[in-house]
């Protein structure tokens, strides 16, 4: 058992692959093996997280999710603590496993409730072991029966640690959304009661564990795999890792490096809708992260020629770039003045960056969008850097649609477009055709605020523009972007501006 650092890549499996190793463990190990496993790693982990806590409430579910908390239980209340278990199961419609996990529990003598304790103060720690793997987002909405809802409501209001077995109750293993009725509580009610939230993932990590709503609900991830091999099955999807940090040759200079062009920032006199900044934040970010030169070419009718802020940004008209040259980032900032330029970038740049107003140029013409897929033909590469709704708007869909299974929205984009796309969010996916989508596993909410999506599109391009293919050099972008917010020191406003000044190789 070990928690889930950032720090190195982990293969993660889906529902029906999860079940199809849960099934052969099963059939070549003697009955009621995997249970005792399991339970025994949630109490392990229960007494790791809480080592002090005299009284443990357990919830437990109908199914073997909760045959796993009443096995808990028993090493719980074995070890001196004070188990109170809610089991919304029966000993004659319980699974043969967890009836003799219930019997095991019963004669070491934890005590039973109907309903969750009346006053959930007096627990130390409670344990979530409801439903597991056992709820998909995607079914027909049902709302939990009325016991199920008061037990849930409890785990979710309650004042102490929370220990989810295997997943939050409620939340999809593949998607990270949450079913309907299930949905963790918002607003001041969750703020009143703080908590720290831990799931121990069992047989294998599941992706919902890192994407969308999945990330909040499951607080920090641990994995015990029960000591079965994942093989035969090949992973759905990866957590993302870092790559390894490039060491800078003495010897070489900035041409060593390559020459970023940003293409985007449509002037104030056009529509009244200054949109410079975002060009300029992306090009802060291409220099900061490590781009050889950064050549700029604002659609603004040549207003702006320098920005005394950062003279290192060489700016350009948009018909003096070599675009064969070039790794080009367009659509920061873009509006309506892009889609006048965009025919050329797409066919003409080395490599290429689309994000902002480009990705809605693409959604709205079909003869653009065939112009990024003949690129991938000709060899040329392309990242795209959609937020939800933009890629909604790609996919012909709703943003709902998109965030209900992001994982299966990069990937229609990466294959759709035969290029690398990166979906941004909470646990942002990165796709690309013929490979397992991945979920990078850095940032946070301080991201939440504007620019911070053109900074990432200039890091995009600076990884590019140094010589990594596309696929690695967007997961390094992501990743690295994430990191800086993760280490932004606490008290201090994250801004676009200051993110793309402070970063730093991993």
């Amino acid at each position: 058992m070990h928690p889930i650092p950032p720090q190195q890549p982990h293969p993660l499996f889906n529902t029906a692959a999860t079940r199809r190793l849960e099934q052969q463990a099963a059939a070549a190990l003697p009955p009621h093996t995997l249970m005792q496993r399991a339970g025994l790693a949630v109490a392990r982990l229960a007494q790791a997280l809480a080592p002090h806590a005299r009284t443990v409430w357990i919830a437990c579910g109908r199914g073997n999710n909760g045959g796993d908390g009443l096995e808990a239980a028993m090493h719980l209340q074995r070890d001196g603590r004070r188990v109170v278990v809610t089991w919304l199961g029966t000993p004659e419609h319980a699974p043969p496993d967890a009836r003799q996990s219930w019997q095991r529990a019963l004669d070491a003598g934890v005590t039973w409730a109907d309903e969750a304790p009346s006053d959930m103060t007096a627990a130390d720690l409670c344990i979530d072991a409801l439903l597991g793997i056992g709820v998909s987002s995607a079914a027909p909405a049902r709302a939990p029966d009325l016991r199920l809802l008061g037990v849930l409501v409890a785990l979710q209001h309650s004042p102490a640690p929370v220990l989810a077995v295997d997943l939050p109750s409620g939340l999809d293993a593949d998607t990270g959304q949450f079913a309907a009725g299930f949905a963790l509580p918002t607003g001041p009610i969750s703020r009143q009661h703080p908590k720290s939230r831990h799931t121990l993932s069992l047989l294998t990590l599941k992706p919902g564990l890192f994407t969308a709503a999945g990330r909040d609900g499951a607080g920090s991830v641990w994995l015990d795999d029960l000591g079965v091999s994942p093989e035969p099955e090949s992973p759905n999807a990866w957590l993302a890792g870092p790559a390894l940090p490039t060491q800078r040759s003495h010897a070489s200079h900035k041409g060593s490096y390559g020459d970023v062009a940003i293409v985007g920032g449509e002037g104030l006199a056009a529509r009244g809708l200054g949109m410079t900044g975002a060009a300029l934040l992306a090009a802060s970010a291409a220099l900061h992260a490590g781009a050889g030169r950064v050549l700029v070419a604002l659609l603004d009718d040549g207003q702006m020629a320098i920005d005394m802020a950062q003279p290192e940004l060489m700016f350009r008209r948009f018909d003096a770039l070599a675009l064969e040259q070039l790794t080009v980032v367009c659509g920061c900032g873009g509006g309506e003045a892009v889609r006048a330029v965009l025919p050329a970038v797409l066919a003409r740049a080395a490599r290429l960056v689309l994000d902002a107003d480009a990705l809605n140029a693409l959604a709205t013409e079909a003869a653009l969008r065939a112009e990024v897929v003949s690129r991938a033909a000709r060899g040329l590469p392309t990242v795209l850097t959609p937020h939800p709704l933009e890629a909604a708007r790609l996919l012909g869909m709703s943003a709902a649609e998109v965030q209900a299974n992001r994982l299966n929205a990069a990937q229609q984009l990466a294959e759709q477009f035969d290029c690398v796309a990166v979906l941004k969010g909470s646990g942002t996916v990165i796709a690309a055709p013929g490979y397992p989508p991945a979920i990078n596993p850095t940032g946070n909410a301080r991201l939440a605020t504007a620019g911070t999506g053109d900074v990432l599109a200039g890091m995009v391009g600076a990884h590019l523009a140094a010589g990594a293919e596309a696929q690695p050099a967007a997961s390094q972008a992501v990743y690295q972007h994430g990191l800086a917010a993760d280490r932004w020191p606490a008290g201090h406003q994250l801004t676009a501006s200051a993110l793309a000044r402070h970063i730093t190789q991993f």
